[in-house]
């Protein structure tokens, strides 16, 4: 994919602590076009019972790094929202960070399609395959913009 980003890691980590209060919540590994690999950095609240990571601290990583993507490639519309998400779950989800590999499938005027793999723990467990849809506001307002 040759389109150019027009945000780095940085600014949409300070996105996400601006508008969500998600303060090293989430660090962007590694950017490009295309791709984001983010890591949620391993708490006990992400725990269910057999001590493996939940469902919801994993469809977290997964729309965190859809989101991420997103912001990358057309800037600072925090408006963008998540309009479909399927989370597969392949395996028992270790203890341990959670890092989400993040691809992008089609980037259009209105909708943005992208996949996820998860991976956590020690061993980097394969543990879940996400596919999602974002869409993207119809015009940027004053409301829709950083």
């Amino acid at each position: 994919m040759t389109q150019e980003l027009k945000l780095a890691g940085a600014d949409i980590e300070a996105l996400f602590a601006q508008h969500f209060g998600a303060s090293n919540a989430l660090k962007i590994e590694e950017l490009r076009p295309g791709y984001a690999r983010l890591r949620m950095p391993f708490h006990k609240w992400m725990l269910r019972p057999g001590n493996v990571i939940s469902g919801p601290a994993l469809f977290t990583a997964a729309d965190s790094a859809m989101y991420a993507l997103v912001l990358a490639h057309v800037g600072p519309v925090v408006m963008a929202v998540t309009s479909d998400m399927s989370l597969h779950f392949l395996a028992a989800a270790p203890a341990g960070d959670v890092v989400a590999e993040c691809k992008l499938l089609k980037l259009g005027k209105r909708l943005v399609v992208m996949e996820v793999s998860l991976f956590t723990g020690p061993d980097k467990t394969f543990a879940a395959h996400v596919t999602g849809t974002y869409s993207l506001p119809s015009q940027p307002s004053s409301t829709g913009r950083a």
